[in-house]
């Protein structure tokens, strides 16, 4: 491919990208994006705040590696109550009480009843040390079931809308790696503000194409191609999580590339587990350098890469509970 095919086609996939999320950037600084409907700009990478955060055992090293993220640009930060029964958050609360003015703060509550999350959110808000919250997204939406509890009378998506009426929480979310179905269901119904979905090259499924690739029936459908379009329908803001399928991705094409294959489709930003320095200096310094992926690009990628790992990382993901308890 000549040199100005390359540019060409890179600029078109930029052009599509700032039309689809209001990418912007700046040389040497952290590319931010629109987060759906919410009109706020977020970096396009986010500092997750679970078992990777938590494998810093020294507190002192984790508020270090969370202010030189921060430092860095990556100013989304996504916690949760499970990720140690709120030690994660209150780590977090002892960067918020001198930073929260330059972070875009997530939360996750798992409880299905809204008395058990509006008594998570009350210690959320106190560990957090703010007064208000960003984004509390509903935890880990697994099947059908579980959607008929979060979605019940006293329910925690009742209970997180009447907590946005009362501001301790700026949009309500739910976050799902299990059903894309039943993600897709959840998006469809509910006045939802933004949502978190697993987002990688190998999970797309592959397709009838040059090379004679059909569908496998026992993959399951992908949240790029069922999830994701409902929510950009509704304009709902989207972050994408497992984008390197727990490091099972790692090794067998460049981390830029996987990287690159999320933040190439029209979502607002990535969120990342950084347990290493290296890997925050490494992360925001991809997210600076970002290009698109062209959209054959993406396809040879995500044909090579579900080929060898969609059924693992389906079986994976259906199993795995996005939880970090300490001993």
């Amino acid at each position: 491919m000549s040199l100005s095919r390359r540019r060409f086609l890179e600029s078109s996939a930029l052009a599509a990208l700032v039309a689809a999320t209001g990418h912007a950037a700046e040389p040497g600084k952290m590319p931010t994006r629109v987060l759906g409907a919410t009109g706020v700009r977020i970096p396009v990478v986010g500092m997750g705040a679970g078992s990777r955060f938590l494998s810093y055992k020294e507190e002192d090293a984790a508020l270090a590696a969370m202010n030189r993220a921060i430092d860095a640009g990556v100013t989304y930060i996504d916690t949760a109550y499970n990720y140690g029964s709120g030690l994660s958050e209150t780590r977090v609360g002892k960067i918020m009480a001198t930073r929260r003015k330059e972070v875009f703060l997530a939360t996750k509550i798992g409880d299905r009843s809204g008395d058990g999350a509006m008594r998570i959110l009350e210690g959320s808000l106190r560990r957090l040390q703010t007064s208000q919250i960003d984004t509390v997204h509903i935890h880990q939406l697994m099947g059908e079931d579980d959607l008929a509890a979060i979605e019940s009378k006293d329910g925690v998506l009742n209970a997180l809308y009447k907590a946005r009426e009362q501001k301790m929480i700026r949009f309500v979310g739910i976050s799902c790696h299990t059903d894309p179905a039943v993600l897709k269901i959840a998006l469809e119904r509910h006045d939802f503000n933004v949502t978190q979905m697993a987002l990688n090259a190998a999970l797309v499924g592959m397709k009838p194409g040059p090379a004679g690739m059909v569908i496998n029936p026992a993959m399951k459908s992908s949240f790029e191609t069922v999830a994701l379009p409902v929510a950009i329908r509704k304009k709902i803001g989207v972050t994408a999580m497992k984008i390197f399928g727990a490091d099972g991705l790692v090794g067998q094409v460049p981390s830029e590339k996987l990287l690159y294959y999320s933040l190439s489709l029209p979502v607002a930003g990535a969120i990342l587990g950084m347990p290493k320095i290296e890997h925050i200096l490494e992360n925001s310094k991809m997210a600076r350098s970002f290009k698109p992926l062209e959209k054959s690009e993406m396809l040879d990628l995500s044909q090579a890469l579900s080929s060898k790992n969609k059924m693992a990382l389906d079986r994976y993901l259906s199993n795995h509970i996005d939880t970090y308890s300490v001993a």
